[in-house]
């Protein structure tokens, strides 16, 4: 490996850019927006919330009477209400620009893979961190302790224990999902099937001829391994399957999800006053080499009815 302090830099790299206010907002989305679950239209964003936004929800029952001449009430209906809460969020990372510099200086004279070269150290290096907090942002929605499988069951979903999924029993643990799912909401234009990466595969192979659901060696459409085309969309006893790369880390990827995306909501501030990106170069502060990188953002999730889904979790 080259020894980075030793090297002789012909040119001195400077961060003169500070971004903040509405323009932060279009960082800001830029990571939290660009999580695979939100960016494929998997769930209800409600953006602009300044701290805390509340979710109606609505039932009723009865409201159905033989018609006569008079007005007479009855049914029954109940409003309530769940509050989505937002936390503050935040990244402060300081670097030192020399080692970043070489890959920099390659990247500008061409010795790079990339298809966009960034037009200034300062967008590379904002690209870099965007990408983690997109990453840490899927796995938010999520992960076992307060994401969206955690709050579905605590709000009653339907539970189907997890097993180990692979290409012979997939079906059928689909089936078992499905079968739970109340009638009211089959056919439902929003309805997803959502599954870890695992699970979609394993069902990809199903379909390839690997499963033992009748459709023999030759699989879907008697193509065998070749049926699936990257892209090609997924479905399920016509439902559509969501990849959620959020649910690879639950259950070691054994996990499902069945429930509507109106269902499910995350909210952020975006535009709001705790929005600020900056990168800020320490060279004329303190005289080091030292580059300061500040981000915050607000987010939170919420749930309408859990009664409303099917979740195969260990949960």
């Amino acid at each position: 490996m080259r020894n980075l302090r030793n090297t002789k830099l012909s040119t001195v790299t400077t961060i003169n850019s500070t971004y903040a206010g509405e323009f932060a907002g279009n960082y800001i989305a830029a990571a939290i927006l660009s999580a695979n679950t939100i960016a494929n239209g998997g769930v209800t964003v409600r953006a602009n919330i300044k701290f805390k936004e509340v979710v109606k929800t609505v039932t009723s029952s009865n409201i159905i009477q033989d018609a006569t001449c008079d007005f007479d009430d009855t049914g029954v209906v109940t409003l309530s209400e769940k509050v989505l809460t937002l936390a503050e969020k935040q990244v402060n990372l300081q670097i030192c620009k020399t080692p970043f510099q070489s890959d920099w200086d390659a990247v500008q004279m061409g010795y790079s893979a990339f298809d966009v070269i960034p037009s200034s150290f300062s967008d590379f290096f904002i690209g870099k961190i965007l990408k983690d907090v997109a990453l840490n942002t899927e796995n938010f929605l999520w992960n076992t302790t307060n994401g969206f499988t955690k709050l579905l069951v605590d709000d009653g979903a339907a539970k189907e224990t997890s097993a180990s999924v692979d290409s012979t029993t997939v079906i059928a643990q689909m089936k078992a999902v499905v079968a739970k799912l109340p009638s009211a909401l089959y056919g439902r234009e929003d309805l997803r099937l959502y599954v870890s990466q695992k699970v979609a595969k394993a069902y990809i192979s199903a379909l390839g001829g690997f499963g033992a659901s009748g459709l023999g060696s030759n699989g879907f459409a008697n193509q065998g391994t070749t049926w699936y085309t990257n892209g090609t969309s997924l479905t399920f006893e016509g439902i559509q399957i969501f990849v959620a790369n959020g649910l690879n880390l639950i259950d070691s990827g054994n996990s499902m999800v069945l429930t509507t995306v109106e269902n499910l909501y995350f909210g952020t501030g975006l535009l709001d006053d705790y929005n600020l990106v900056k990168t800020i170069d320490m060279q004329d502060i303190d005289g080091s080499k030292n580059v300061r990188f500040i981000m915050r953002w607000t987010q939170g999730l919420q749930v309408g009815f859990g009664a409303d889904s099917v979740v195969f979790s260990s949960l």
